[in-house]
Parts: C-alpha cells; structure tokens; sequence
C-alpha cells in the first residue's frame, strides 16, 4: 500500500448526504475482484448520461476536477452495503483523501486499509472546505497527516484527529498484509524453535 504523509491536490466538492457505495459504485461493476479498472466506474450513475456520454454537470467531469485528489462531500458518505468495490474505486480514479462530517463504518475502516485517509471534522470545519472546493482550478487543500492538518488554499489551518494505529499504518504504507508482515522475524523464529521441538509435527 503507498504510503500517506502528505498530500496537496485539488478537492471537488460533492455536497451530497447519504451518499451510499451503490453511488460510488453501482452493482454492475462488482464482477470483478481486482482492484484496477473501477475508476471509470465511479459515480457513474452521475456521471454518465444515459447514452454513456458524460454528464457535464457532474463535478468531476468538470475540467478544473478532473485531477482532483481529494472529495469534500456530506454527512454519512460511504453508507449502504459494505462493499470493498467502493474504496477501490475510489483510489484507481485518484483520490487519495475523502473529507467529511462522518462516514459509515465499514467504509471508514476500508478506506484505511487501501489507503485512502477518510476524515471527520465539524459541520463548520466542513462549509469552508467545501467553500475552498467550489474555487475550481484554485481548490488547492494540503492535507499533512503527520502534523494532522488540512490547509485550505488561503492558509487557514483545520485540525483533525486519527487513530494512532491507523495512522501508523498509513504513514509507513502497511495494509493488513503489510502488518503480518512486519512479524515475519518472529513468526519464522517460532516456525524454527516448533519444528526443533515437534519434528513429527
């Protein structure tokens, strides 16, 4: 998993509530298991028009969006099925970073461990960001999870707050896999003394 310390890039806002994984991305994207290809499927129910063409109006189709490495959305993002597909989706169109005033559960702990950084702030930390968003091209936001800060493009500073353990595992890149390994020492060690100890074993 890429390693998050920081990250600089434009967020689009998406001011929607409730925004479940079946909107992030719909069930006919989920034949697959591999974690490359999704993007295109993102959002798609709003960002296609019913011929495939894009829609216009949708944010990320916008061109000032279309890099965008950090969402702004509303409150209970990522809500609905507990689908992995979402946070896949997600990180093969690019965005590394979701802010937002809370996230469903499951989605919260999935974004962790495919490197996404989800963050909670306040309803009020949440309207200037989402004001810093609507700038276009000028929605630049750092968001710096060592000093766990979010810069807005005028300066202003907005703090938040991460598990230890989660951020531990972002900022060195370890995913659940990432973290067994980090044991292969011992568990080779052990694997040595019980074959000793057990030869029949």
């Amino acid at each position: 998993m890429e390693k998050f310390n920081r990250l600089t890039g434009v967020a689009a806002p998406l001011p929607i509530v409730n925004v479940d994984t079946d909107m992030i991305i719909p069930k006919d994207y989920l034949k697959t298991i591999k974690r490359t290809g999704l993007g295109v499927g993102l959002f798609a129910e709003m960002r296609y028009l019913d011929d495939g063409a894009e829609n216009p109006d949708f944010v990320l189709n916008k061109p000032a969006y279309r890099n965008a490495q950090i969402l702004v959305v509303g409150d209970n993002f990522g809500c609905g099925s507990s689908r992995e597909h979402a946070p896949w989706a997600l990180l093969d169109f690019g965005i590394r970073c979701v802010i937002s005033t809370s996230f469903a559960d499951i989605f919260y702990n999935n974004c962790f461990k495919n490197g996404i950084l989800p963050i909670t702030v306040s309803q009020e930390d949440l309207d200037k960001l989402m004001d810093d968003a609507e700038r276009g091209a000028n929605a630049t936001v750092s968001v710096d999870l060592e000093t766990l800060e979010i810069r807005g493009p005028d300066g202003g500073v907005i703090a938040f707050e991460i598990d230890d353990f989660k951020r531990h595992c972002m900022l060195n890149g370890l995913d659940d896999i990432g973290l067994t390994m980090e044991k292969a020492p011992a568990i080779a060690s052990f694997e040595e003394r019980n074959a000793q100890s057990r030869p029949w074993a």
